[in-house]
């Protein structure tokens, strides 16, 4: 008779868990560090100050490309109004450089050339504070993003539905700024500013402080991005994505927790309006409406909706691409755009961020 000793079965061992967790906050810390080190000492080295000028200008796009990402690539909120807090943000800002440039008690130059008003009108007097205009420039597209999803998400709307909501929202707004010419320059927008806070933007020294402006903020919204999608906070989101009904059975209310990534995205969208105006010098309702909007979600759909750094890649991408193809192929641009959408859709869902993981996923299936 033979008896039999039952050994205790161990454990996979945990160290290369371990090990892979804590490489998480290394690789992001690394990620950080060169992309500081590209903005803030090779890029002003390398490109000239127009060229640098333009990178500015493509990295305020990248900032609301991070608020779609968490909205859209977190949340599944497709978000095709973000032109609207863009806006918000860059006539608020806007507004205090015309305010700034006429002097204590003067009229914006343009309401003086239009001649329709003989006094400033009530709601442009705060803006000449810079303790009302800069806070206004990120809190007055949260507000606007807190009342409008207040709204939507309550009465359960998702889906193409708050997609074509949001669309008619950035519409609806081009069309009242272009009608009201006298107070905010109409169709030709709100040009011509002077100087940023005391500093004449025509100094080349001024420009280049502005480009380290918009790198720092856009890396310092990439944090706020990165916590949140790595807290409890985000797995909720990812959960209300994936599974709303689930979520509210556990207790959750789905729409206060897509009103937050809603808020957000409105108030990073707004904050690079604010810094789009000083790097380029002009905000209109051109830059706003349908169009602009679909472009940055084109962007982030292209870089890839998922990830962090896609979307800001995918955005600076697809801005250069305009600028360069557009002098090249002014007529077929929006075509090219639009069949460089395609063709990402089709071959690679996951965006520009997701190639090296399917390269990877290929080899490993050859081996």
């Amino acid at each position: 008779m033979t008896s039999t000793v039952e050994r205790p079965v161990s454990a996979p061992p945990a160290g290369p868990r371990r090990r892979l967790v804590s490489r998480a906050p290394l690789r992001a810390g690394v990620g950080f560090a060169a992309g500081a080190v590209l903005l803030f000492a090779v890029a002003p080295v390398a490109l000239s100050d127009f060229r640098l000028s333009l990178l500015a200008k493509y990295l305020c796009i990248a900032m609301v490309a991070v608020g779609i990402g968490l909205a859209w690539g977190r949340g599944g909120l497709l978000t095709l109004g973000q032109g609207v807090f863009f806006g918000l943000g860059g006539y608020a800002m806007a507004m205090h450089m015309k305010l700034a440039d006429a002097g204590p008690g003067q009229m914006p130059d343009f309401m003086l050339l239009y001649g329709q008003l003989d006094a400033l009108p009530w709601w442009w007097a705060p803006f000449r504070s810079p303790y009302f205009a800069l806070p206004a420039t990120v809190l007055l597209p949260m507000l606007m993003a807190f009342l409008l999803g207040s709204l939507v998400f309550r009465r359960r709307v998702r889906g193409a539905y708050f997609a074509i909501l949001s669309q008619a929202l950035a519409a609806a707004l081009a069309i009242f700024l272009i009608g009201q010419q006298g107070t905010t320059g109409g169709t030709n927008g709100l040009t011509d500013f002077q100087g940023f806070f005391g500093y004449d933007l025509d100094d080349p020294v001024n420009q280049r402080m502005v480009y380290f402006i918009v790198a720092g903020s856009l890396l310092a919204l990439l944090l706020i991005a990165r916590q949140l999608m790595r807290s409890r906070y985000g797995e909720l989101l990812v959960a209300v994505r994936d599974s709303e009904e689930r979520v509210r059975f556990l207790g959750y209310n789905p729409a206060n927790v897509k009103l937050v990534a809603y808020v957000v995205a409105a108030g990073m969208a707004g904050l690079a309006g604010a810094l789009f105006v000083p790097a380029v010098g002009i905000i209109n309702p051109a830059l706003i409406g349908i169009v602009p909007s679909i472009e940055f979600v084109i962007g982030v759909a292209v870089g890839g909706r998922a990830t962090l750094i896609g979307p800001v890649v995918g955005a600076v991408a697809v801005a250069w691409a305009r600028t360069t193809l557009s002098e090249e192929f002014p007529a077929a641009w929006t075509y090219l755009q639009g069949l460089l959408f395609v063709l990402v859709v089709a071959f690679l869902p996951g965006g520009l961020a997701s190639a090296w993981r399917l390269v990877k996923e290929r080899r490993h299936a050859r081996a």
